[in-house]
């Protein structure tokens, strides 16, 4: 059984902010439509009002191992731990003004409903699997055990534009408290919003 709650963050090589998501401030998104795990499908262009959309590479599951040296792949352990923050934060950013929260992966609908099963998620996955979003953003990548996986981010989106990058995010746990803080900063998203990654 593998422990995916418990993370030694110390213990694991941090990602480095290599440029991959610098593009990505005051980008509009692509019409693409993405199976999410409670039946709709979203398309995050069409989305009204403030939406926080956290990239993870892949959550695992109790009864399965994580891929080889997957905790010394720098930013690749503790999808967990970010959902169960951003589960347990939900409210708080909902009083912040996000009007939708969703976690994004390359994992297909399948496997990503397990973990918005078992961990309770108060809001949707979206599936990826295809990469027609990531490859339209050019989303930053990494390759592991023969499957392409987003590096971890968080996005703020206002109707459609990318209005605030969060990358590298480290640890995946704190993800959440960034939004808020930014979120407070930036109270009023009206106008021209700070675009800067």
């Amino acid at each position: 059984m593998t422990n995916l709650h418990e993370v030694n963050w110390s213990a694991l090589p941090a990602p480095e902010d290599d440029g991959a998501a610098a593009h990505l401030a005051g980008a509009t998104l692509p019409d693409t439509s993405l199976p999410a795990t409670d039946g709709r499908m979203v398309s995050l262009a069409a989305l009204t009002g403030l939406s926080v959309v956290y990239a993870y590479p892949m959550t695992g599951r109790p009864d399965r191992s994580l891929p080889d040296g997957w905790d010394m792949v720098p930013g690749a352990r503790g999808c967990t731990p970010q959902a169960c923050a951003f589960r347990d934060h939900a409210v708080d950013l909902q009083a912040l003004g996000t009007d939708h929260l969703f976690g994004l992966s390359t994992q297909q609908t399948d496997y990503q409903r397990e973990a918005a099963e078992r961990l309770h998620l108060p809001f949707a996955l979206l599936s990826d699997a295809d990469l027609r979003l990531t490859e339209a953003l050019k989303l930053p990548t990494m390759a592991v055990a023969g499957m392409r996986l987003l590096k971890r981010m968080t996005l703020v989106l206002r109707d459609g534009l990318i209005v605030k990058v969060f990358y590298p995010v480290f640890p995946p746990d704190e993800a959440p408290a960034q939004v808020e803080a930014w979120l407070r900063e930036n109270a009023s998203l009206d106008g021209d919003p700070d675009a800067s990654a």
